[in-house]
């Protein structure tokens, strides 16, 4: 499950993360935008739930220069041993360069790097070396982890899908159909069997479509039209099917573009319909090759209504416990 679940105060998850380990829920991903950062959540679950695997999906390469990068995923490696995953990833423009001042500039190369940097200095070497996108001067963990948490690469099209396959430990996929997952894996061929694939998937557990359809259809129109996402879809060959979505977003017209929208591409890219429908199309995604597939909760007329009573119950179904 993505953490942390909106509407709860972090200082209130401890019994969020007791319901959903109870209902069988194994891993818990944080995510990275205009929320908590990525790490924060993960810290306090550690504590609360300390069998639970943890992960990243993801921690932008851009956004915090590469030791303390390296200091934050070895102090939660060493609070969770075993159990913690970092997930990295270019980000966005927006994200990088409009919030946080810094610059968007050779994401693959930066991705690449920064992976390189980490695979280093996450093992305990010291670090003197330029590479293409910075350079380190003798940097030195002075805490490494008795575990280094194995690294993951966000990728969405080729180039990316293999560099993951052939330096990070596993690949992170976001916003595809379980149509899409066999597409995708086939670039990021590697011969680790231990490689993990895993996948964010939007769950929108209610029965009423029209609903999940709203809120589907303003998800995608916010990220369908970033460059990079436009990109994979384009190279997914969806073009046909989101072009007219494209063209009403670049002159302005965001009520014509979320009309533009087709229930079927929606239907896709959203999971909903009742817990056990929803628990059967993320089951697809597993069928093709998703190892950890990870539910991002949004909201529902019945959460909104019912509160934590709802939200227990809903946790419990989703978990099929």
């Amino acid at each position: 499950m993505t953490v942390p679940l909106a509407g709860v105060p972090l200082a209130e998850h401890a019994p969020v993360f007791a319901a959903l380990t109870e209902a069988g829920f194994t891993d818990f991903w944080s995510s990275e935008v205009n929320g908590t950062d990525a790490f924060t959540p993960l810290t306090l679950a550690s504590v609360w739930q300390p069998s639970a695997r943890l992960g990243t999906a993801i921690a932008p390469v851009f956004t915090r220069g590469p030791g303390l990068l390296a200091m934050t995923a070895a102090a939660l490696a060493e609070a969770a041993p075993g159990r913690f995953q970092l997930g990295l990833g270019a980000s966005s423009p927006v994200v990088v360069g409009d919030w946080n001042a810094a610059d968007f500039t050779q994401p693959f190369a930066r991705s690449r790097d920064t992976l390189r940097f980490l695979r280093a200095a996450l093992a305990g070497e010291t670090v003197d070396q330029p590479y293409e996108t910075f350079q380190i001067r003798r940097f030195r963990l002075e805490r490494p982890p008795a575990v280094p948490p194995h690294l993951l690469l966000a990728a969405l099209r080729p180039g990316m899908l293999r560099l993951a396959a052939a330096e990070a430990d596993g690949v992170i996929l976001n916003w595809l159909a379980a149509t899409d997952v066999s597409q995708a894996l086939a670039e990021a061929k590697t011969d680790n069997p231990n490689f993990d694939v895993v996948a964010r998937i939007f769950v929108c557990p209610t029965s009423d479509a029209a609903y999940a359809r709203r809120v589907g259809r303003r998800m995608i129109a916010a990220y369908l039209t970033v460059p990079a996402y436009l990109e994979f879809h384009r190279w997914l060959g969806r073009e046909p099917v989101l072009a007219p979505m494209w063209k009403a977003w670049a002159a302005g017209d965001r009520k014509a573009a979320l009309a533009a929208i087709p229930d079927q591409v929606v239907d896709e890219l959203i999971v909903h319909g009742t817990p056990e429908e929803c628990r059967a199309h993320v089951a697809r995604y597993a069928e093709a090759g998703v190892k950890v597939p990870v539910m991002a909760l949004l909201p529902t007329p019945e959460l909104e209504k019912g509160g934590a009573a709802a939200l227990a119950t809903l946790v419990a179904a989703l978990g099929n416990r």
